[in-house]
């Protein structure tokens, strides 16, 4: 478990604060329903609010890309607030509900990379020439959650599915759907409680897709 509060990092090159260099704690945490104590965002217009409260990666894709890069990354610095282990949770359904400690959280949407995620890699020492494209291409972003009940957890609680939705579109779909698949839009409409940034990607997706079929009806 990581949290960071939001601070100027020169060495980004950005004026915005950014509380992407999360740090591990071992204590237990509240969490609530804008995301854990002692946790924050910089950049509010593009980052966080209900829907990315909490940001989860997993373990097995930091050491992936620990390979790639070509040095050890520690949990916290891709900016997430639980690292996963033993879990895939790019295949998670949009929806699926987890309890961790007293905790319900929903898988509710994904992350997109930004530039300032790829400047931090680059101050760590990393190569990160292609960073947003290779990032892009792998399609593993980590899901975003929601919090439906506030409670607390701390590292080393297990994730617990408490349901999970039929309609078949996960974080791997969703993020592909919003990057390189654009046909696959549609599909998210499948989801319930569909973000609002989301939606109105996809329904603006549906019509430009109408357009020429009405003109060609007209």
């Amino acid at each position: 478990m990581n949290v960071a509060l939001p601070v100027h990092l020169p060495a980004v090159r950005s004026a915005k604060r950014t509380a992407i260099d999360k740090r591990p704690v071992t204590d237990r945490v509240a969490v609530r329903s804008l995301g854990l104590d002692g946790d924050g965002v910089g950049d509010i217009r593009y980052h966080g609010g209900p829907d990315q409260a909490v940001y989860a990666f997993a373990r097995e894709d930091l050491d992936l890309w620990s390979e790639r890069l070509g040095g050890y990354l520690p949990s916290g610095v891709f900016g997430e607030n639980l690292t996963t282990v033993g879990i895939d949770v790019n295949e998670a359904v949009v929806g699926e509900r987890w309890r961790i400690g007293t905790t319900l959280l929903e898988v509710s949407s994904v992350r997109i990379p930004c530039n300032v995620f790829r400047k931090w890699l680059g101050v760590r020492g990393h190569d990160v020439s292609g960073w947003v494209r290779r990032f892009t291409r792998e399609a593993r972003p980590g899901p975003y959650l929601r919090v439906l009940e506030e409670g607390a957890l701390a590292a080393g609680d297990p994730v617990e599915v408490e349901s999970r939705p039929d309609h078949g579109v996960t974080v791997s779909m969703m993020f592909r759907a919003l990057t390189t698949e654009r046909s696959l839009l549609p599909e998210l409409l499948r989801v319930d409680a569909l973000p609002e940034p989301v939606r109105a990607k996809v329904m603006a997706h549906v019509e430009q897709d109408r357009e020429p079929t009405l003109a060609a009806l007209g």
